[in-house]
């Protein structure tokens, strides 16, 4: 399994945490909430689209407050607005989020007019800054939001990064997958009815 590199650091980090701060509030329980999944091996299955995975297909968007990367509080809902929308819960350190970046490099390209794609950045190992100089090696040209006090985390039920939510044009949950192995851009292509390339991309 591609996280299990990381699965003694996430439990030394998740028996820390709750010893120092049990009682810190929702933003904490948030997190180790995330930790305890990529702990536990909250395992991304080999399929293009998991229906039980985040929140059931054609619930609306629920509204969680997160911070963009000056520390400004923003609606996550505000950010996806107006078009169908792609989020990734992300984060730095993430390898499989790396493995899914070359498909959202492709989605942003051709369809970002039509799309809004949004990198909800994990408060596991993460901040700002930590993002920020990420973007400085490679910036895909969509924004990235940091979930600081876990808003976002418990609002789209996401157990672990490398999970991805498409909403409908509607506002509705169209699509919910985690792993690398999703198919991003047919699932894209598919939400916005748009034919397959020639490349089949």
């Amino acid at each position: 399994m591609k996280t299990s590199g990381r699965r003694e650091t996430r439990e030394a980090e998740l028996a820390r945490t709750s010893d120092s701060g049990r009682d810190a509030g929702p933003g904490l329980a948030a997190a180790l909430a995330l930790v305890v999944g990529l702990a536990l091996g909250a395992a991304p299955r080999p399929a293009a689209a998991q229906q039980d995975v985040s929140l059931p297909l054609g619930t609306a968007a629920p509204s969680a407050t997160v911070q963009d990367l000056s520390g400004k509080s923003v609606d996550l809902r505000d950010l996806v607005n107006g078009k169908p929308a792609l989020i990734e819960f992300w984060a730095t350190w993430c390898p499989l989020c790396a493995e899914l970046q070359p498909q959202l490099d492709r989605i942003q390209a051709k369809y970002g007019d039509r799309l809004n794609v949004v990198a909800v950045g994990v408060a596991v190992n993460e901040n700002p800054r930590r993002i920020r100089r990420s973007l400085e090696k490679h910036d895909p040209g969509y924004p990235h939001v940091f979930d600081a006090d876990g808003n976002a985390v418990r609002a789209y039920k996401a157990a672990t990064t490398s999970i991805v939510v498409m909403l409908d044009a509607d506002g509705k949950v169209a699509y919910t997958g985690v792993g690398a192995d999703q198919d991003l851009v047919g699932a894209v292509q598919q939400l916005l009815g748009a034919s397959p390339d020639a490349s089949g991309e």
